[in-house]
């Protein structure tokens, strides 16, 4: 039996080129911290993450307990940050599978340390971010506290920014300020951490005095752009090709309504093709009546209202067109392209939103 020709291929290559362009941008003493978090922005942690270590990457980033032990699992070695911080009753996971917790409250680095087995730990500042991390003036009472934890110790101090890939640096001039004052103060108070990282991919090109000797590249190593003015900056492969194939094809005539609401009616006698994809797997229900794809190397529109299972497209211009025929809605046909800023521009998004929704009843094929 045939199965739905609905596919995520994933060019490993290409992780590898990003990550080796971005390699370039830091010192040879800065380590690369690669975010693989959300199932690698939906590329797939475990094979991702293997790719990246081949590359030479050697340590990874998840937001959450359950994404470090899927990599465990699945023989990853390499550190692994846990970068949205652990709930009490993950303590001895994280022990057990040699994860690095993100702590930034005193009563988790208790009930840690309570543990009794020795623990590497980052602490995370919040320098205007306003989600996790200690504000300023807690880093001195939270760090004071911490000398009397004799389990725990101090790998690596971190902070996030806020609004890196604006060009207007001032922002993040004022964050970057005050966690020079924080590292002062925990240097001050005995602590002297292995890594110190704050800049992500943006950053990463865009701020070269926030790299410290840690870094974390995201969306970049799958070969989107955080903002516009970042294209040009550093040269990336995207490693995402989202394709299915036509169907059915129909002739409908002058005034035939397609898909739900009556959205799209034919202006004239049209071409309709359907395709087995849908917002159930990611494709946004926003790109109704306004998203493309590609097929024969021509743009076809989505017509009419984007189903659970199914999308239109209004392919009367396309000469040849036949059911079997590829269709690439985020990716490389012919002399063009669709890329994923494109796609979530037009679904009134970002990039980050469009691959994390990728939903897992998508194949993923690794070429």
């Amino acid at each position: 039996m045939e199965t739905r020709p609905t596919f995520a291929i994933i060019d490993r290559e290409a992780i590898k080129s990003n990550y080796l362009q971005l390699r370039k941008k830091v010192a040879k003493h800065v380590k690369i911290l690669a975010i693989v978090k959300a199932n690698a922005y939906g590329h797939g942690a475990v094979e991702i993450a293997a790719t990246l270590k081949d590359a030479g990457c050697n340590f990874f980033g998840v937001a959450i307990c359950e994404e470090g032990i899927e990599l465990r699992k699945a023989g990853i070695k390499s550190p692994i940050i846990v970068l949205g911080g652990i709930y009490s009753n993950q303590i001895k996971d994280i022990i057990k599978y040699n994860l690095t917790p993100v702590i930034f409250d005193i009563k988790t680095a208790r009930l840690i340390d309570s543990v009794r087995k020795k623990l590497n730990i980052h602490v995370k500042i919040d320098t205007g971010m306003g989600r996790l991390g200690l504000l300023p003036s807690q880093v001195g009472p939270f760090f004071n506290e911490l000398r009397n934890l004799k389990n725990l110790k101090v790998e690596g101090v971190l902070s996030h920014f806020a609004e890196a890939d604006e060009e207007d640096k001032g922002f993040s001039e004022k964050q970057l300020g005050i966690f020079f004052d924080a590292i002062a103060l925990i240097h001050k108070l005995g602590f002297e951490p292995q890594f110190i990282h704050f800049a992500n991919s943006s950053a990463i090109v865009y701020y070269m005095p926030s790299h410290f000797n840690l870094v974390r590249p995201g969306i970049m190593l799958y070969g989107a752009y955080p903002a516009r003015q970042l294209i040009g900056k550093i040269r990336l492969k995207p490693a995402m090709q989202l394709v299915t194939k036509i169907v059915q094809l129909k002739k409908v005539p002058k005034g035939f309504s397609v898909s739900y609401g009556r959205k799209f009616v034919a202006k004239k006698e049209s071409a309709i093709a359907a395709i087995p994809i849908g917002y159930a797997d990611g494709f946004p229900r926003h790109l109704s009546n306004k998203g493309e794809a590609l097929i024969r190397g021509q743009r076809a529109r989505v017509a009419g209202v984007v189903c659970m299972d199914m999308t239109m497209l209004d392919v009367t211009h396309i000469r040849g067109v036949t059911e079997g025929d590829e269709v690439v809605l985020i990716g490389r046909q012919g002399h063009d392209e669709i890329t994923v800023n494109e796609v979530a521009e037009k679904a009134g998004t970002i990039s980050y939103e469009i691959l994390c929704g990728i939903s897992s009843r998508v194949p993923r094929v690794y070429v």
